[in-house]
C-alpha cells in the first residue's frame, strides 16, 4: 500500500501535479467545486492560495504518490476562530481515476484523522454530493450525516445537485 505524506510546502513541481489531478477530478464528474471547463488559470491560482495557506499552517495537504507523481490528495483547513480550535474540515479528497478503488482515499482519511488528534482536534466536518462514493466511504468510516440541502451546488457538468454535511468526533 502506498504511504500519505503531508506537504511542508508545495513547490512548483508539486503544484502542476496538483492541478492535474483536480482537472482530473473535474472531467471524471467530481464535485469538488468546479465546473467543465474548468479554467488552468483559475485552478493555478487556486493552489497558489492552498500552498499560502499551507505555509502559514491553515491547513495540511496530504498526497499519495507513486513513480514520484501525485495519485491522490486531501485537505485539511483547521478552523481558526477561539470558538472552533477544536475542529477542522476534510476538504478535496481526490484520487486519480486511474488509481479508484485502492483504498487510497480511506488512507488519506485515515491520516487526515490523524493529523487533527495531534493538532488537538476532536471534530472533524466536511460536506460531500449526497449518494456518492465519497458519502458511502465516509459512513463506513463512522462519519454521521448531519443533514442534506437539495440543489446546494452546481454539478461538474450542469445540473442542481444535493450535499450532505458530516462530522466525526474523533
Amino acid at each position: 500500500m502506498s504511504a500519505v505524506e503531508p506537504l511542508a510546502a508545495i513547490g512548483r513541481a508539486d503544484q502542476q501535479q496538483l492541478a492535474a489531478l483536480l482537472v482530473d477530478a473535474i472531467a471524471q464528474g467530481a464535485s469538488v467545486g468546479w465546473v467543465n471547463p474548468a479554467s488552468p488559470d483559475n485552478i493555478e491560482a487556486y493552489w497558489q492560495t492552498i500552498a499560502s495557506d499551507l505555509s502559514q499552517g491553515a491547513r495540511a495537504v496530504l498526497v499519495v504518490r507513486e513513480g514520484g507523481e501525485i495519485i491522490a490528495s486531501l485537505q485539511l483547513e483547521y478552523a481558526g476562530k477561539p470558538n472552533s480550535v477544536h475542529r477542522a474540515e476534510v476538504q478535496k479528497v481526490l484520487v486519480h481515476s486511474s488509481q479508484r478503488r485502492r483504498g487510497l482515499g480511506r488512507l488519506l482519511m485515515q491520516r487526515a484523522e490523524e493529523m487533527a488528534r495531534s493538532k488537538g482536534r476532536s471534530l472533524l466536518v466536511l460536506d460531500t454530493e449526497s449518494a456518492s462514493a465519497g458519502q458511502r466511504l465516509y459512513e463506513s468510516m463512522g462519519y454521521v450525516a448531519a443533514g442534506e440541502i437539495p440543489n446546494f451546488a452546481i454539478g461538474t457538468n450542469g445540473g442542481w445537485t444535493p450535499t450532505t454535511y458530516m462530522y466525526k468526533l474523533l
